[in-house]
């Protein structure tokens, strides 16, 4: 009896949110691809909160789809509310989060990697790589079939020889009624790979009927909610309210009394969780002078009754997580449809990576996702378009598509990721941007979809509506640089704080017959009103490039260098920097030591 065998160019390992935008890009740039999974019944799906986007979150969507990804298209069809976060701040933090109908996203995500041209979706359980002088070949699969492939990309999430915690019940899985890809934890032990351990955590789901919502406070949706993607003008379906309530004392006094058999705390967890979004016990614990604890209910979709808890994430046990949620307000009837839990599970730390998200010791393997220390839909997504993206790249002998850190939020999540590793789930933040006021969620497509149109990735649609853009956004800049009132240029007085666009339309005729957009009329205002920090940040990006952008050898030998520290040449040999400036991005190379790369790489060879 002989084995099946199937031939691709390039293979997704988990249909997550990661290997989703990954099979797209790498079937869309002409790579035969095959999207493998443990189910096809859960592609997409939403483990966690059902919401997409966030604080920088929200950023790396609209970026997602300025390179031609999926997600922003989805949730602007899929969304139950809009909310643009930050908006009593400066633009550079303004952050879009939309609510998604959970179901009803992961279904038409699905719907759409059936639909796609080149792209197989598959039910399978990935049990080995196969790899030949270090090189893949591909992989095999339960059943002992083989799919052979130049590329893999494996997007396995928290799947990997993971573990669920409700109080001391313990149980397999990487997500409640599914199970665990442990095999394949040994697979790349076997190749070299280094695994750690990571948890994460999920709150209870309860019926929305059992809640008294007249004592909880409504929480509204945007008026005018903006569209995640640059192809939507406008959300035209009628939004959902969410909610909004406390823990209190009695709620703290119940989490108190049973940390005992909290796992985080009996030490039945002994990995490590996201710092930035707490257990509701570490919260107790790390924040013992606060009496309470913002909850959010927030709807799971449209055509459901259950609600998502967020803020209280647990792994209590279930009698202790009946008496918690009953000691809330508004929740003291509230039937629990699914408990909370903690899932440990093995990543891999990301320092394994080159800036492409290819594997340093496997020639074409890329991992993406949780699988590298990072948490949230939104970073696992524009990982795996990245490594997608870089994985049919190198099967056209092209240049490797690496962003910038001033170029996109993408740039710093992927140059954090392989520079300085984790040592707690990453999320990423507008405080990790050193560039952000570039960075702004209003500018991603005039940033990114040029490079996705040099790579073949923008639609033919989508660099049609940017070119309308820009003219409609360079006509108007013209106007307010060449028409004055009172001796000042019209971009002169939108400076002013007082200034806004229908005040300069009361005074330019000009101005006011203009046909502009609503967005792009916003983007001349931001560049106008900001536009001397923006030079400022344009030139530290000169100035910094002059510095940095010195290319280091992929082969240098550090050991060499006898003039390094022993340290430096350790940290440099297992990161091994593409330029200067990631070389100075990881923690404990000191100037000194970048001097001594820096005069090494000018010696005539």
């Amino acid at each position: 009896m002989t084995n099946s065998t199937y031939e691709y160019d390039a293979l997704v390992i988990g249909a997550g949110h990661a290997g989703i935008e990954a099979a797209l890009a790498s079937a869309r740039l002409g790579a035969k691809t095959a999207l493998l999974t443990m189910s096809c019944d859960t592609v997409g799906a939403m483990s966690c909160n059902p919401a997409i986007g966030g604080v920088a979150k929200g950023q790396i969507v609209r970026e997602i789809d300025a390179l031609g990804g999926e997600m922003g298209l989805v949730i602007d069809e899929n969304s139950i509310q809009f909310r643009m976060l930050n908006l009593s701040k400066g633009p550079a933090m303004h952050s879009p989060r939309a609510q998604a109908d959970k179901k009803a996203y992961q279904f038409s995500m699905k719907n759409r990697v059936e639909l796609q041209d080149n792209l197989t979706l598959r039910q399978e359980v990935v049990e080995t790589l196969l790899v030949e002088n270090n090189v893949i070949q591909g992989i095999r699969v339960r059943g002992d079939a083989i799919y052979h492939a130049p590329a893999v990309i494996l997007t396995t999430g928290t799947f990997l020889q993971a573990i669920m915690h409700t109080g001391e019940a313990k149980s397999q899985g990487g997500r409640a009624g599914e199970g665990t890809t442990g095999t394949l934890s040994d697979s790349l032990r076997q190749l070299g790979f280094e695994l750690e351990r990571f948890k994460t955590g999920t709150p209870a789901r309860i019926n929305g009927r059992t809640i008294d919502y007249s004592v909880v406070q409504a929480q509204p949706g945007d008026e005018n909610p903006v569209p995640f993607s640059f192809m939507n003008d406008r959300i035209t379906q009628p939004q959902m309210e969410c909610f909004l309530t406390e823990t209190n004392e009695a709620v703290h006094e119940a989490i108190r009394e049973n940390l005992h058999r909290a796992p985080m705390y009996s030490g039945q967890i002994n990995s490590t969780g996201p710092r930035y979004c707490p257990s509701i016990e570490d919260k107790v614990v790390r924040f013992a002078d606060k009496t309470s604890h913002q909850i959010f209910l927030e709807p799971e979709g449209r055509n459901t009754q259950e609600v998502y808890c967020n803020g209280i994430s647990t792994s209590l046990p279930r009698d202790v997580q009946d008496q918690m949620i009953h000691s809330i307000r508004g929740l003291e009837k509230a039937e629990i449809m699914r408990y909370g839990y903690a899932v440990e599970y093995d990543f891999a730390p990301p320092t394994q990576l080159t800036p492409t998200l290819e594997t340093k010791a496997v020639q074409g393997l890329y991992f993406a996702g949780q699988l590298n220390g990072t948490t949230g839909y939104e970073e696992a997504a524009g990982q795996g378009l990245i490594a997608g993206i870089n994985a049919a790249l190198k099967l056209r002998g092209d240049e490797p598509f690496v962003l910038d850190r001033n170029q996109a939020y993408l740039g710093v999540l992927i140059d954090d990721l392989v520079t300085k590793g984790v040592d707690e789930p990453y999320r990423m933040f507008t405080s990790r941007a050193e560039y952000r006021l570039l960075l702004r969620h209003d500018n991603a497509d005039r940033r990114l979809t040029p490079l996705a149109a040099e790579i073949g990735l923008a639609s033919a649609d989508r660099i049609a509506r940017l070119k309308k853009y820009e003219v409609e956004i360079d006509h108007a800049l013209e106007i307010l640089r060449t028409e004055r009132y009172h001796g000042n240029s019209l971009e002169d007085r939108l400076r002013r704080q007082d200034a806004d666009w229908s005040s300069l339309c009361q005074i330019s005729p000009r101005l006011a017959e203009l046909e502009i957009s609503e967005r792009a009329r916003d983007q001349v205002c931001i560049e106008t009103k900001y536009s001397g920090y923006i030079r400022r940040q344009l030139a530290d990006v000169e100035k910094q490039a002059k510095i940095t952008q010195l290319r280091i050898p992929e082969a240098l030998n550090y050991k060499g260098i006898t003039q390094l520290r022993i340290e430096a040449r350790e940290k440099l040999d297992r990161v091994r920097p593409i330029n200067l400036g990631q070389a100075s991005r990881i923690s404990g190379i000191t100037p000194a030591d970048l001097a001594v790369v820096t005069m090494y790489l000018k010696q005539p060879r």
